[in-house]
């Protein structure tokens, strides 16, 4: 069973977004799921602050052992800022995903995130 914690919502594509203290500003990365699939991660590409997405644009890709895969937006928004650690610890992202693990944080555009699952709907997804 992953670990899905309740506060977060998420995405069919794996991803997570946590709302922040700063207004409108969300932390946005990868599942316990997604991270324990791909096995040891050991590079990830993810954009400068600035760019802007729209909810589901692929913003990045992760590179682990076996594959790469491609990072899909959950939300509509522009990159405030890159979780830098990720440069010199990818795999911060495997022992820590919902923590230090995070990758970027997104302003949300309005109604930038519509379309997100609850903790529930996630694990029924999962078929946990």
């Amino acid at each position: 069973m992953s670990n899905i914690p309740a506060d977060l919502r998420y995405t069919k594509e794996h991803e997570y977004v946590r709302t922040t203290s700063d207004s409108g500003v969300v932390a946005i990365g990868i599942t316990d799921f997604a991270q324990g699939e791909l096995g040891d991660i050991v590079y990830v590409e993810l954009p400068k602050p600035g760019a802007s997405f729209g909810s589901h644009d692929v913003f990045g890709t992760v590179e682990a052992v076996k594959a790469v895969s491609e990072l899909y937006m959950p939300v509509a928004g522009e990159v405030v800022e890159v979780n830098s650690r990720l440069d010199g610890e990818p795999a911060l992202i495997n022992n820590d995903p919902y923590g230090d693990g995070w990758m970027i944080k997104v302003k949300l555009a309005p109604g930038g995130d519509a379309g997100l699952m609850s903790a529930d709907e996630y694990r029924a997804q999962l078929g946990e």
